[in-house]
Order: C-alpha cells, then sequence, then structure tokens
C-alpha cells in the first residue's frame, strides 16, 4: 500500500519539477552576453537571491532523489506474497483440448503399499548366529 503511495508521489515530483524548472528564467547566456552584447558586467550573469522558485526546484529535487532512492531499495527486496508458505495440493493441469474444468472432483489415485525391502546384508567381518533349530523330542 505505501509502496503505491510513494510512487504517486514520485510521479507528482517529478512532474512539478519538470513545470518549476520551465517556468524559471535563464541566468542571462544567451548569444548576446557572450559577444559582449548584455549589460551584464558578470561572465555568466548577475547573481540575483534566491527566488521562491529556486527553493521550490531545490525541494523538489532532493524529494526526487530520496523518492528515487526509497524506491530503488524498496525494489531491490521484491515481492512477497501472503500465500507464498502455505503449503496446498498443486494446482489441476487440464487435459489436452479440454477448455473447462470438470464438473465432478478429481480424486486422486489410491496409493500403492510400497514394496516391502530386502532384508539387509550383514557388515563385513561380522558373523550371524545360526538360527536355532527345535531338537527332536526324545522318546522314552
Amino acid at each position: 500500500m505505501f509502496y503505491y503511495l510513494f510512487v504517486t508521489l514520485y510521479v507528482v515530483a517529478c512532474l512539478v519539477l519538470m513545470i518549476v524548472i520551465l517556468l524559471q528564467q535563464g541566468k542571462g547566456g544567451d548569444i548576446a552576453n557572450a559577444f559582449g552584447g548584455g549589460s551584464s558586467q558578470a561572465v555568466f550573469g548577475a547573481r540575483t537571491g534566491a527566488t521562491l522558485l529556486t527553493k521550490v526546484t531545490a525541494g523538489l529535487t532532493v524529494a526526487f532523489m530520496s523518492l528515487a532512492l526509497l524506491l530503488a531499495i524498496w525494489g531491490s527486496r521484491g515481492t512477497g506474497s501472503v500465500v507464498g508458505g502455505v503449503d496446498g495440493p498443486p494446482p489441476v493441469s487440464l487435459p489436452a483440448g479440454a477448455t473447462d474444468i470438470p464438473a465432478q472432483p478429481i480424486t486422486p489415485a489410491p496409493a500403492t503399499p510400497a514394496p516391502e525391502a530386502a532384508p539387509a546384508a550383514p557388515a563385513a567381518g561380522t558373523t550371524t548366529p545360526a538360527p536355532a533349530t527345535p531338537e527332536p523330542a526324545k522318546k522314552q
């Protein structure tokens, strides 16, 4: 939410900054002053005090740079999703040529039991006891 607010402020600052810069009067550096035709005694024109337009330009420039830096840092972090960490069933994929999802729910196939594993072989160098055999019963 705040991201969109800052983007909006950034665009407004850009547009107003362009307008304020275009409204400012030049510093007297036109072609006539370059060849001594102007009444200016300074090389780049007479220095005047800071007007309202120059103060607004400075403020908008700071806002422009600050918002650009903020949005660049915010954008480099990437976007997060509310459901990004939720583990759920995978999305249903439609067979080739199908256009609609079927009206009946798709049930998963029953799980097949895993085959029994073969007994593990004894480690090398170990002996296994022989299976016990029952002794035959003695006659009396």
